[in-house]
């Protein structure tokens, strides 16, 4: 038997109209005060929200699951259903109930994704929060992000490499795939972002560059300088295609599109970035890097300081500027103070601009917005005035909007309030039509007053109580004991327990007087408001321009504040290609060492001529990594213009920092620890410069100990031996690797070294010249609480290794082997024993390292057990 089709209620039938419009997003539905959800998106929404589902229609054929929430409760619902990755329509009631007597025409006023946001419940406001856009074609992979809370509009253009690390820095909400490029954008950038599929079609040259001038109102992309980008332009194309796919028109605030300019910044790849843990970490409640440096006050400061940190400048001219406001500020505290203090009372200039722009703004936001404004008077003053360059640049640029400010003090109250429809927006004398009204409905009070006073003495109803509710309007209330004493010409209308409720004529026309008033200072409010906004709309430009000067100098206040509260110092940057830290320490971890306990600082001198290669060796947990990361924290500081930890700091110019640090295993993309590291080493090795830096941590531990040894030599081989001579720091547990000091001459041993107790080893973390001999694992074992019977097994297993493999022993084993060879094998006509004999009699046994020996005999057994098999 056929399964009964439900029958469709006429609001149901208008619901499912709208709904297969927007399939993919879960369409909040209004009716009447509530919002809605039915079907599968109430089952959705119950379950986010904790709201509750129940059915429509139950039992009925029309039956359907349903959860709602309040109107007025949107900014608190919404939040949570962006937050689970929904994407939300906004169906909002196009016409006024009262006025139809058919179904309330309905329409998605906003469609509301994680990229697309506006509501301050979903932004973190010292974060960007990213729609972006990816378009492969077969050169070039363009990208582009947008925020569309702060108008800024970026793009770029590479290979997947550098596209991954943009993807990796700016951490999108939302990333727009089109449909086709579903699985390649996968297999390329792995599942862990938000996306949406479009259409292939929105991908078009044509399309996309005129969307863009269309939106700029321009005639070409030349004085954005985006001009060439290609890949790039119709990343951004699409960007906007969306937003308009989303109901999303009102751009104003996207005045301009930037590229981000590869050859500016220093490169990092994602795995330097992850192992670094600038921003981000894989360990729960690590302390990242940001979390350290971040001492801004503004959220336009923090979220600039976060590009800073992704995109390190490379141009000796610019970080030197950046160096020389950070020590006039350091020097003159009381201006450092006081620039702080005032930079306490700006909101967020950009979002609210953009609130501005997208007519998404409040009337208290306005009133925050002019407060804002007046705090940058006094900073436009002080910056001015200071003897620095930089500051007096950002001082002079600094818009004080006077008009601006004042059009919003003489139009809005100080204490305006969330809602304009709350009234007491507009303030007192900016409107004749309005005070009038207002005084008519201030006078009603006092009305009521006499009108109770005088009725109660003519009826003689002591207890005469005059209110109003939404039912009934104003009435008068009559305690039951007094019911007898109610005129006749009043119009009985509610009876309650123990009273009644009247009207009368005389109430009935104040009433229509009064509500008339009130619903006209309402449209006088909204209407005076809506102009304003308008009217502010020509200030986008200036107040962004005015956000981003706030965001440098709030980094830079921030970097002073840093190096006055940890004592930092300025770093020499310059073109050499050398690198002296005198007395380092790692940002990081001195912060969350005990109170009373002292960071040991260390010193690291590279060059391309005399120490291009430092090998580091030492036991585990002695330190080797943390010197390797922070060699490349206080390189990354210098150059995003912060002052450094460390004594002293000399720093040749670096355009590529590639670390190789820890596991970081891609098991569940089927890649083993080994096979990350060689894909991690492989793609630093096709990529270094004469300024990189390279820090490479116990390569070859993935696989056998030879495998490991072989693998590690043969880098640090290649990297000394490159035309490039990139300075590189190379921590190891395989001391086998410090013989390679004597072959290789910019190559130089050193250890953190570490005292041996009676039974026990002190980690002292310094760095000396010279080898290190041990790796004191089992004392690592101890101090983790392995238990007894497994140390003392260890110790017995290690000597007796020691033992069969000093390297003495090998090297005896082989001298033992050749004078065999010369006794045994002389006249034997064997051509594989000739071979042998051949090996062993050209080995050089007083330049043979134990490595070498152990590989040797490694040969020369594989060899005779070939000769046994056949």
């Amino acid at each position: 038997m056929a399964k009964k089709a439900k029958k469709e209620t006429p609001l149901m039938k208008q619901y499912n109209a709208i709904k297969a419009k927007y399939p993919d997003a879960l369409l909040l539905f209004r009716v009447g005060d509530f919002y809605e959800t039915f079907g599968a998106d109430a089952v959705k929404a119950a379950g986010i929200l904790g709201i509750i589902l129940t059915k429509r229609g139950a039992g009925s054929d029309s039956e359907t699951e349903l959860a709602g929430f309040p109107h007025h409760s949107i900014n608190t619902y919404l939040p949570k259903l962006v937050k689970a990755g929904q994407r939300v329509a906004i169906c909002d009631q196009l016409e006024d109930p009262k006025l139809t007597k058919n179904i309330v025409k309905r329409g998605v006023t906003e469609l509301v994704t994680p990229g697309v946001a506006l509501n301050d419940e979903v932004l973190v406001s010292k974060s960007n929060n990213f729609l972006c856009s990816v378009y492969f074609d077969k050169k070039y992979i363009g990208i582009s992000f947008l925020d569309i809370s702060t108008g800024e509009f970026l793009t770029s253009q590479g290979n997947a490499e550098y596209i991954d690390k943009l993807l990796q820095n700016f951490s999108p909400s939302e990333v727009l795939v089109s449909k086709q490029k579903r699985t390649l954008f996968k297999d390329t950038f792995g599942d862990d972002f938000h996306t949406f599929y479009m259409e292939d079609w929105v991908y078009q040259t044509d399309y996309a560059y005129e969307t863009l001038i269309k939106h700029f109102n321009t005639k070409t992309l030349k004085g954005f300088g985006v001009e060439d980008l290609y890949e790039g332009i119709i990343a951004s194309g699409s960007i906007l295609h969306y937003l308009g796919e989303t109901q999303h028109k009102k751009l104003q605030h996207i005045t301009s599109i930037s590229r981000i300019a590869e050859d500016d910044y220093v490169w990092m790849d994602k795995f330097t970035i992850r192992n670094l843990e600038l921003y981000n970490s894989t360990n729960n409640n690590a302390v990242t890097l940001l979390n350290v440096i971040d001492k801004t006050i503004s959220p336009m400061g923090g979220r600039l300081l976060k590009r800073w940190l992704a995109l390190p400048l490379k141009n000796v001219e610019k970080i030197k500027q950046r160096h020389e406001v950070v020590s006039f500020l350091t020097k003159e505290n009381t201006v450092l103070q006081k620039i702080q203090n005032h930079i306490k009372h700006i909101g967020d200039l950009e979002r609210l601009i953009s609130k501005v722009a997208t007519g998404k703004v409040s009337p208290r936001e306005v009133i925050q917005l002019k407060n804002s404004l007046e705090a940058i008077v006094p900073i436009k003053s002080l910056a001015s005035n200071c003897d620095n360059e930089s500051l007096k640049i950002i001082g002079d640029t600094l818009q004080s909007c006077d008009v601006l400010r004042e059009k919003i003090k003489e139009t809005l109250n100080e204490d305006a309030p969330v809602n304009v429809l709350k009234g007491h927006s507009i303030a007192a004398g900016f409107s004749v039509e309005l005070d009038e009204l207002r005084g008519l409905s201030k006078s009603g009070k006092d009305y009521l007053d006499k009108m109770l006073e005088r009725e109660s003495e003519r009826t003689g109803i002591t207890s005469l109580k005059i209110a109003s509710n939404n039912v009934f309007g104003y009435y008068i209330e009559v305690r039951n004991t007094h019911k007898d004493k109610v005129p006749e010409e009043w119009i009985r209308k509610q009876t309650l327990v123990s009273a009644e409720r009247y009207i009368t004529e005389e109430l009935k026309e104040y009433e229509a007087k009064i509500l008339g008033a009130e619903d006209r200072i309402q449209t006088i409010e909204q209407q005076l408001f809506g102009e304003l906004i308008g009217w502010m709309n020509q200030y986008i430009k200036p107040v962004q321009q005015n956000a981003y000067l706030i965001g440098q100098l709030d980094c830079l206040c921030g970097f002073a504040q840093l190096a006055k509260d940890n004592n930092y110092i300025y770093p020499n940057i310059d073109d050499s290609f050398d690198l002296d830290i005198k007395d380092g320490r790692h940002p990081v971890i001195e912060k969350q060492l005990p109170i009373g306990e002292a960071y040991i600082a260390n010193d690291v001198f590279l060059d391309r001529t005399s120490q291009q290669i430092i090998m580091i060796t030492g036991p585990n947990m002695s330190g080797k990594s943390a010197i390797l990361r922070q060699t490349a924290l206080i390189v990354l500081l210098a150059q995003i213009g912060s002052f450094v930890p460390a004594k002293e700091a000399r720093i040749g110019l670096v355009d590529k920092i590639f670390t190789r640090v820890g596991a970081s295993d891609n098991i569940s993309m089927g890649e083993s620890t080994f096979m990350v590291e060689m894909n991690e080493t492989a793609s630093i090795l096709n990529n270094i410069s004469d300024r990189s830096l390279v820090l490479l941590d116990e390569i070859g531990r993935g696989t056998s100990t030879y495998d490991g040894i072989s693998i590690a030599w043969a880098i640090s081989e290649y990297i000394h031996e490159h035309p490039a001579k990139p300075k590189t720091l190379f921590a190891t547990h395989y001391h086998e690797l410090n013989e390679m000091s004597e072959t290789f001459e910019r190559i130089k041993n050193f250890n953190v070294s570490v005292k041996e107790l009676k039974d026990n080893v002190l980690f002292l973390r310094k760095l000396v010249e010279g080898g290190s001999a041990h790796s004191f694992g089992i004392h690592v074992a101890k101090m983790a609480g392995m238990p007894q019977q497994v140390l003392h097994r260890a110790n017995a297993i290690l000597k007796k290794l020691e033992k069969s493999h000093s390297s003495e022993e090998l090297t005896d084993k082989v001298k033992s082997l050749k004078d065999e060879m010369q006794l045994s094998f002389f006249n034997l006509d064997d051509p594989l024993l000739e071979n042998i004999k051949e090996e062993i009699l050209h080995i050089d046994i007083d330049t043979l390292t134990p490595v070498e020996a152990l590989m040797k005999l490694n040969e020369i057994k594989r060899m005779l057990v070939k000769k046994k098999r056949a």
